[in-house]
């Protein structure tokens, strides 16, 4: 039992721990007065102000140095990948079940809707052969270069709506990355070539898988909006023997000075796909 004396101490030790959030001899709060409390807050206000105008100012000042149109820097990425549809690097299928294939032929054909003539007919009709350059800055929305799905004939999927898949005779399209301001030198088509296995047939839509300078330079996605990425359809022509065995195709850009051997990117101007198809 607390002895007489203990009870004064304790009244004076809970005192004590009460006065250390609020003294109301003092007025003060946690060890501050209203007064301290107040040029604190208005230290730390005048603090964080002061850094988000400066935040504010540099970005201002960043972004005066932005175009609208073109990217400040565009030295990472100075040649173009190549990329395949169906957006599959595996494709295998069945050739006798629609439901096997059914994924890729929805696939090329929700793609090549941007690339259907209707759409492409207000377009324009530019000279093969030859770079549409559009450098004015007085008219920063650049036109575009008509491709029509029509063009890719076998592979379009107008007379075809399976694109070869129901007959075993696939086709694929491929395209290359957009890069702004490329101008590709020579005349580039797209080879493709079966790796580590006896060769096989292929057709190329547009004859010889060119892909025409007229579709280049390229301005950016705010300048040239509706721009579409010429294209390039190789039509496998399989036959009984290469049923059911998986082959590797590998596609490059060849023709101009686009690189497609840089050992450390695989994309970079070629693309490499299995396929196989079962009867």
């Amino acid at each position: 039992m607390a002895s007489t004396e203990d009870k004064p101490a304790n009244k004076e030790s809970t005192s004590s721990w009460k006065d250390s959030i609020y003294n109301p001899r003092t007025g003060e709060f946690l060890g501050r007065t209203a007064c301290s409390w107040g040029l604190i807050l208005l230290f730390y206000l005048v603090f964080y102000c002061f850094l988000a105008g400066m935040f504010a100012l540099t970005m201002w000042v960043l972004l005066l140095t932005l175009d609208d149109y073109v990217p400040r820097y565009r030295d990472r990425v100075p040649f173009p990948g190549l990329v395949i549809r169906p957006n599959s690097l595996d494709i295998h299928f069945n050739k006798s079940d629609p439901l096997k294939y059914a994924s890729y032929v929805q696939h090329l054909e929700s793609f090549l809707q941007r690339y259907n003539d209707s759409t492409q007919q207000g377009n324009e009709d530019c000279p093969p052969g030859e770079y549409y350059i559009q450098d004015s800055t007085e008219v920063m929305t650049k036109k575009v270069c008509r491709f029509k799905r029509s063009a890719l004939s076998l592979c379009s999927g107008l007379s075809d709506t399976n694109f070869g898949y129901s007959e075993g005779k696939p086709c694929v399209l491929l395209k290359m990355n957009r890069i702004i301001g490329l101008k590709p030198r020579g005349d580039p088509y797209i080879n493709c070539t079966l790796k580590k296995e006896s060769p096989i047939q292929m057709q190329y839509f547009p004859i010889e898988g060119r892909i025409d300078k007229m579709y280049f330079p390229y301005y950016g996605k705010r300048a040239h909006e509706d721009y579409v990425q010429p294209l390039v359809a190789v039509k496998l022509l399989l036959t009984k023997e290469d049923y059911n065995k998986e082959l590797a195709v590998e596609c490059r850009v060849e023709g101009s000075d686009l690189r497609n051997d840089d050992e450390r990117d695989k994309f970079l101007g070629r693309v490499t796909f299995r396929i196989k198809v079962v009867e």
